[in-house]
This record gives structure tokens, C-alpha cells and sequence, in this order.
């Protein structure tokens, strides 16, 4: 399989061994969901400004499709509880309550941060292909209590390639924990965002101390300069696993952007999804459930 890279990245050329061979490297979109980056959902509960954690969906949504059309392995995660919340330790809970947005609770989206919900879920822009590897996870990390580490293993994944939200939180915890297990990984800053805009900027130049002690840090424009190939047809007509119509927020490039050859828009369907599981800066639409459930 032909390589590519390495990229200009920093503080360190990536990946530190030369190159990216998309055999042995894996995207993890982590938890691009309704419930922390669309209205009626946690954050927007919280009352946080959903154009910060939106602001990376655009250029992820062109990283997805040249990563899918060289044909890395491409992982999505998704934090959420059992619908009983006996897998959400009391603390995370009374946390949760007390600002307002508790864990369980009926919200515009169905039970805020429950499995199954239609906040729970992934938002069209970025939704999984079939065969592509969903991670369910109860916490920020997605290792915790989750079967990653055995899916990488199993393909042979050395190298990891991070976008999601929030910058801070859980795309933060999931680069610590994966350099702690040796992946040598790459976060892209403008595919990723958090609720705070001092704690996005203080995330990202912490992986870069001490000579990249958790990785590298790159704008996605590098990367796909390097993975500058022509996506096959076939891979351009596919469609990402069912999702609800209510919930289809395709809109205009935002002003200012220049939208690569890798853009594409989903299709999504009229049924709630099935996923296999292994185990914009525009602002946000009005309503992310703009009709009933059946």
C-alpha cells in the first residue's frame, strides 16, 4: 500500500518514523454527537456557545472522506449511559445535575447522554459508513471500560489520527491514553474544538511540550495535501448508515472556507440508525429533533 507524509506538523515532523501508511493508521472522529455539538443536546443544556464545538465539523467532514477513500481504518466514538445509568459513577451525575443538564434527563433530544437517544447519536455531516468501527464509551476516555485498544491491536494500528470534541475533555484524555499504550498520534487542530476557547488553545500546546510528550499537532490542510489522491467512484457513491431526516443539517460551505476535493454531504435516510459496533463555524440549525420519535 503506498504511504504518504510525513507532514508538517508540530513540534515534530509527522509521524516521528517518516511516513503514514494507511495500513497501520486509524481516524477516530471522537464523539461528534447531537449532545455536544447540536442544539437541544448536553452542551447546548449547559448553555455553551454550540459554534465552538461545531467549528471542526467541516474540515473533519473533508479529513473523513480522504482518509476513507485511501483506505485507513476509520473508528467513531460516542459517550453515553445505559439507559438505567448504572454505568455513570454518582459523582459524574450529581455533576451533572448541578449545572443543569442532568445525565438521564428528558431533553429536546430524548434523555440527555443516554444510549439509544437521539442526542446520543452521531450528527449526519460525519456518520458511519457501514463497516466502520462505532466505540461505545461510558467515560472521557475512549479506552476506559471500552474494547479500542483490542479493535487497534487487531488491525495492526500503530498510528492514530484524532479529530472530535471537546478539545479539552475527551479528545484530550483519549490522546493520553492512547500515547500512554504507544500509538504515535496526530491531533488536527481545526478539526476539533471545545466549549471554552482559552481551553482549546491551552489542550493543544500541551501535547506539544517536551518535544511532543503526547504527540504531534497539525491543521488538517497538511494532511490531506499528503494524502492528495482522487477518491474512486465507488467510495463517492456510497452513503453512511440511517439516519433520522429530522436531524439532516447539511448546509453551504462557511464564508471564508474553501471546500476541497473531499467534501461530501450525507444522505441520510428516514430510519434510526443501526451501527456495527466492534464490541462550522456557521451557526447551528434551530432544532435537532424537529419531529417525534416513532
Amino acid at each position: 500500500m503506498t504511504t504518504f507524509g510525513p507532514i508538517d506538523a508540530r513540534p515534530y515532523a509527522w509521524p516521528y518514523d517518516g511516513a503514514i501508511d494507511p495500513a497501520t493508521t486509524a481516524l477516530v472522529n471522537i464523539d461528534w454527537q447531537t449532545d455536544f455539538c447540536g442544539p437541544g443536546g448536553y452542551v447546548d443544556t449547559m448553555g455553551y456557545d454550540l459554534n465552538l464545538t461545531r467549528a471542526g465539523l467541516a474540515p473533519t467532514m473533508e479529513v473523513l472522506a480522504a482518509c476513507r477513500a485511501v483506505g485507513m481504518l476509520v473508528i467513531h466514538t460516542r459517550e453515553g449511559h445505559l439507559p438505567d445509568l448504572t454505568d455513570c459513577p454518582p459523582n459524574k451525575l450529581w455533576r451533572s445535575q448541578r449545572i443543569g443538564a442532568g445525565i438521564g434527563d428528558a431533553g429536546p433530544c430524548g434523555r440527555i447522554l443516554v444510549r439509544g437517544e437521539p442526542g446520543w447519536d452521531i450528527v449526519p455531516e460525519v456518520y458511519p459508513i457501514e463497516g466502520e468501527v462505532v466505540i461505545d464509551k461510558p467515560g472521557k476516555g475512549a479506552f476506559y471500560a471500552t474494547e479500542l485498544d483490542l479493535v487497534l491491536r487487531t488491525k495492526r494500528i500503530t498510528h492514530i489520527i484524532l479529530t472530535g470534541i471537546t478539545t479539552d475533555v475527551c479528545v484530550h484524555t483519549t490522546m493520553r491514553e492512547a500515547n500512554d499504550r504507544g500509538y504515535e498520534c496526530l491531533l488536527l487542530e481545526d478539526c476539533t474544538g471545545a466549549t471554552d476557547v482559552g481551553n482549546y488553545e491551552a489542550a493543544l500546546h500541551m501535547v506539544t511540550m517536551q518535544g511532543g510528550v503526547f504527540g504531534a499537532v497539525a491543521r488538517s490542510s497538511a494532511l490531506l495535501a499528503a494524502l492528495d489522491t482522487t477518491a474512486p467512484r465507488w467510495l463517492r457513491s456510497r452513503r453512511p448508515l440511517s439516519t433520522p431526516a429530522s436531524r439532516d443539517w447539511r448546509r453551504p460551505t462557511p464564508r471564508g472556507s474553501t471546500r476541497s476535493r473531499w467534501s461530501r454531504r450525507s444522505s441520510p435516510a428516514s430510519r434510526p440508525p443501526t451501527t456495527r459496533r466492534s464490541g462550522s463555524t456557521s451557526s447551528p440549525p434551530t432544532h435537532c429533533c424537529s419531529r417525534p420519535r416513532s
